[in-house]
């Protein structure tokens, strides 16, 4: 089985950050992985995107033309991967950044309002928590709990950065696994 997804959005919003802790999750769980970042010039405001494949056999290629799912966290992403997801696939997007439906009606289309989430749980920033959250509630590509691990991991050095990303990473699992029907609990309320 394999999983890819294109996640895409401005320079500043974290996406290759929450690719790259996709891609650390898979090897953690033992899969093979790629992780290939693609990024304009600009440090921030500018366009970014990573391709993110993991599968349980070696990846042929991190180059992927037609993914399984992409993650669109503004419009000029919407705009220019929503045509390249394959027929069937998955399309999130960033309903709070993306002003407008998309066009293609063979997908299944997640509304994540990643940012409202994030805003509302006090910690602006992490918009990229929840829709990376939506994406794992949607496919199941790795458990919850192994991205868990990874962001406890990247966030050490913060300590107290780790619990509002959980809560937001949570948040966006629901809307995921609601949007798409998968019967998933969050791990956070199995441990309540």
């Amino acid at each position: 089985m394999q999983n890819d997804v294109i996640m895409a959005g401005f320079g500043g919003q974290g996406i290759l950050l929450i690719g790259k802790m996709l891609a650390y999750a898979g090897m953690h769980e033992g899969k093979e992985v790629s992780w290939l970042p693609s990024y304009g010039p600009e440090m921030r405001g500018g366009t970014c995107n990573c391709t993110v494949v993991i599968s349980d056999r070696p990846v042929g290629s991190p180059v992927i033309r037609s993914p399984r799912a992409v993650l669109a966290m503004n419009l000029p992403s919407l705009d220019k991967f929503e045509r390249d997801v394959r027929p069937g696939g998955l399309l999130l997007v960033n309903s709070s950044l993306i002003n407008r439906d998309p066009a293609r009606t063979d997908l299944t289309v997640v509304k994540v309002p990643a940012n409202e989430i994030a805003n509302s749980l006090g910690n602006p920033r992490a918009a990229n928590m929840v829709a990376l959250g939506a994406y794992l509630g949607a496919t199941g590509a790795v458990s919850i709990a192994e991205v868990e691990a990874v962001v406890r991991e990247t966030f050490s050095a913060k300590p107290q950065l780790v619990d509002s990303n959980l809560l937001a990473l949570h948040r966006g699992f629901e809307v995921g696994a609601a949007a798409t029907g998968k019967a998933v609990a969050s791990v956070a309320e199995e441990g309540s």
